[in-house]
């Protein structure tokens, strides 16, 4: 099989791990594989193995003439059958496909805002839909919505898994090991950094020589001048320390304690499980599938979103009882490893994979 990963950029978000960890993963089948990111490259690239064969299109805007024509005769002159379109890349999907009718169109859905879904624009999808040979659901919610809008019958769950590269090692984390906590998210207002913040300034002055560290795309817009504002408002530019994007997402979650995701919206988020396979104790928002993957009180603590008070109570839990800490962490990493491997879902994937192609 020779299958086309698309996707919009490579960022450091979730949906852009899921792509570059399939990609890499096929390669290790012995199976020639691609990647194509359409907009904008990014710090994951450094993190595709060298077997995937690699396309930049650097598309202008939705209707890019030379971006489609680039995609179009890559895709015929590898005799790519299959493209596995990620998120908003349907749409250029489609149009390939108008191009090389021959090729089958399967779609990732990693929409994050799932707790809104009323709110979700689908036209255009609900359109490109009926040249879709699947449909893959990061969760059961996105799954029905589906079934229910889309002009496709062919719909699967598959919930998100975590894969590490170890091997880049970059990222020197501020502060005292041992005391970090760390929140892997884009600075997006779904991910509501600011009870995070607000949590955090109610824990620090209990426990001064704790930090915590925020890595994630930075847009530079309004949303992240408010987060920075925040930080200073409470003084806290000593405690609390923003990164961009990092390839090297192993090397610095081993250096922290603490994995923490306080977002008002999620799908499976991609974060919650490398928390896992990284030993951390972990907190979330009762959203999403986070509720299926955490155990509360048994293998991690879950609270309401939006609710500064109960995370600060959580967090301080977990500062004040390292060995309830070390507990929650081991359950946890053995949860994830049990349920949520590459290997589990490569075989459905691979399944799908032939049956859209016959």
């Amino acid at each position: 099989m020779k299958v086309l990963q698309l996707i919009d950029s490579l960022e450091g978000g979730g949906t852009e791990r899921v792509a570059v960890n399939l990609a890499n993963a096929l390669s290790l089948n012995k199976e020639r594989t691609f990647l194509c990111t359409t907009r904008k490259e990014g710090p994951l690239k450094e993190s595709l193995f060298n077997d995937v064969e690699y396309l930049f299109l650097d598309k202008r805007n939705v209707f890019d003439v030379g971006a489609i024509k680039r995609l179009s005769h890559f895709v015929k002159a590898n005799d790519i059958q299959i493209i596995h379109a990620h998120s908003s890349s349907f749409f250029l999907a489609t149009i390939v496909k108008f191009l090389n009718y021959n090729i089958s169109i399967i779609w990732h859905d990693h929409y994050g805002n799932s707790a809104f879904l009323e709110k979700r624009k689908f036209r255009i999808l609900k359109f490109c839909s009926r040249y879709f040979s699947h449909i893959f659901s990061v969760n059961k919610s996105l799954e029905v919505w589906a079934h229910e809008n889309l002009k496709i019958k062919n719909i699967t769950y598959l919930p998100n898994v975590a894969v590490l590269n170890e091997d880049t090692k970059i990222t020197s984390l501020e502060g005292i090991l041992g005391k970090r906590i760390i929140c892997l998210a884009n600075l997006r207002s779904q991910k509501d950094h600011f009870t995070l913040i607000n949590a955090f300034k109610s824990t620090v002055d209990l426990f001064p020589e704790w930090t915590l560290h925020c890595v994630g795309k930075d847009f530079n817009d309004k949303y992240s001048k408010e987060v920075k504002s925040k930080i200073e408002e409470l003084h806290l530019e000593k405690s609390v320390f923003l990164y961009d994007s990092k390839p090297d997402v192993a090397y610095f979650l081993k250096q922290c304690e603490i994995g923490v995701l306080s977002s008002k919206s999620e799908g499976l988020p991609i974060a919650l499980l490398e928390y896992g396979l990284s030993n951390l104790a972990v907190i979330a928002t009762k959203v999403g599938e986070c509720e299926t993957v955490i155990s509360n009180e048994n293998n991690g603590l879950l609270i309401e979103p939006c609710n500064a008070n109960q995370l600060g109570r959580a967090l301080r839990i977990y500062l004040e009882n390292r060995e309830l800490r070390i507990t929650h962490a081991s359950r946890f990493n053995k949860h994830i490893l049990e349920n949520y491997s590459m290997n589990a879902q490569l075989q459905t994937i691979n399944k799908i994979y032939t049956n859209s192609i016959n």
